[in-house]
């Protein structure tokens, strides 16, 4: 397979601390944004600098951090917002214009033309500042179609190197995401980005099918945090890059400790079953899928765990069959004979059953009782 021609370009330092309540240290951005770079990710947008003198602040330090990333940040499409793009040292800028009729009703009372021709000599004041440029369409999906492609024609006329599409209110679903992706990408030459949010829970499906409808730059956040029902996860893009589009250049194995790091730096706890890093991502209770994973973990696994550092576990449970509890007890240095493994796996159906969770120590107990039972 030819990999997918693509970069991914993370935004959990910008749009991920738009999760309401979320609020990142410096510190901690830095520590995020070196993690970013570990796995490889090209491009870290590490805040919006006209938010405040430390929000600022941070951009800067972390754009004195030597990372191999190239460092990115956001800027409305006004002078003060790119200046202090500029004067935070970032490789590159994001200038982004709501183009939506809805949008520009609401929020610039302009025409179209008007907000557009603004937009334009911001490009250019990037440029002659040294800075490249993404240029990016706000709630792009519900945008007319024919006036976004006038925008992002005009935008490359002005020399944008990235033209960016954002799914602002996650309205797209997949089929509507290629349909339109592929329309763009051959109607203007320069690369596009996609950038998605997850309203209908379509962001990551949303984002793939974007880079295979010829896209370039994926957004993403790590643990798909971000406004509202927040945007593309960056752990989940990643493993279907891998296993669906040949891309293999990104460590994945770093994913499930950045994964926790940030879960504990927002404050926004991950799903045990979330795709990936989730607790129950590699966990198994079936005994027809324990069986079989003991022979070769491929028949229930679709990626490996040690793949994205996460680790393979049995839970004991209703559903879990006499090899699955062989060897769990193995595991923890026991020794049964078989009418004691039967016995002590109708004691933990039984248990659980009762919605009780049957922890090591639990099976210990139950392992105990079933030896001093007359056997």
């Amino acid at each position: 397979m030819k990999p997918w021609n693509i970069e991914i370009c993370d935004v959990t330092l910008r749009d991920g601390e738009q999760t309401p309540g979320v609020s990142f240290s410096c510190e901690e951005k830095a520590e995020i944004a070196g993690k970013l770079d570990t796995i490889g990710v090209e491009v870290i947008e590490a805040g919006f600098p006209a938010v405040s003198p430390y929000e600022k602040q941070c951009v800067k330090t972390i754009a004195d951090m030597g990372l191999s990333s190239r460092i990115c940040c956001l800027a409305r499409a006004r002078e003060p917002d790119v200046a202090a793009a500029v004067d935070c040292g970032v490789d590159m800028v994001s200038i982004f214009i709501a183009t939506s009729d809805l949008h520009i009703r609401v929020k610039y009372k302009k025409p179209r033309d008007v907000v557009l021709n603004q937009a334009l000599k911001m490009i250019d004041y990037a440029h002659d500042h040294g800075l490249k440029v993404r240029f990016a369409a706000e709630d792009a999906s519900r945008t007319d179609l024919a006036f976004l492609k006038e925008v992002y024609r005009r935008g490359a006329e002005h020399g944008a190197d990235l033209l960016s599409f954002a799914d602002t209110v996650g309205y797209l679903i997949p089929t509507e995401m290629y349909r339109i992706m592929t329309d763009l990408v051959a109607s203007v030459d320069r690369p596009f980005c996609a950038h998605c949010h997850n309203d209908m829970g379509c962001a990551v499906a949303n984002t793939i099918t974007a880079a295979e409808a010829g896209a370039f730059q994926l957004h993403t956040t790590v643990n798909g945090i971000g406004e509202r029902a927040g945007n593309a996860s960056l752990e989940e893009v990643l493993v279907a890059l891998r296993m669906k589009g040949g891309v293999e250049r990104y460590d994945l194995t770093h994913l499930t400790a950045l994964s926790h790091l940030v879960e504990r730096y927002s404050g926004i706890t991950l799903p045990r079953n979330k795709p990936v890093t989730g607790e129950l991502a590699f966990s198994h209770e079936s005994g027809i899928h324990i069986a079989a994973i003991l022979e070769d973990p491929l028949t229930y696994e679709n990626f490996p765990p040690e793949m994205v550092g996460n680790e393979r576990k049995f839970i004991l449970g209703k559903h879990t069959g006499k090899k699955a509890l062989e060897h769990v007890v193995a595991s923890i240095g026991c020794e049964l004979s078989e009418k004691q493994v039967c016995r002590v796996l109708d004691m933990v159906k039984e248990h659980s059953e009762h919605k009780c969770n049957i922890t090591p120590d639990v099976l210990k107990k139950l392992i105990r009782k079933a030896k001093e039972e007359k056997t």
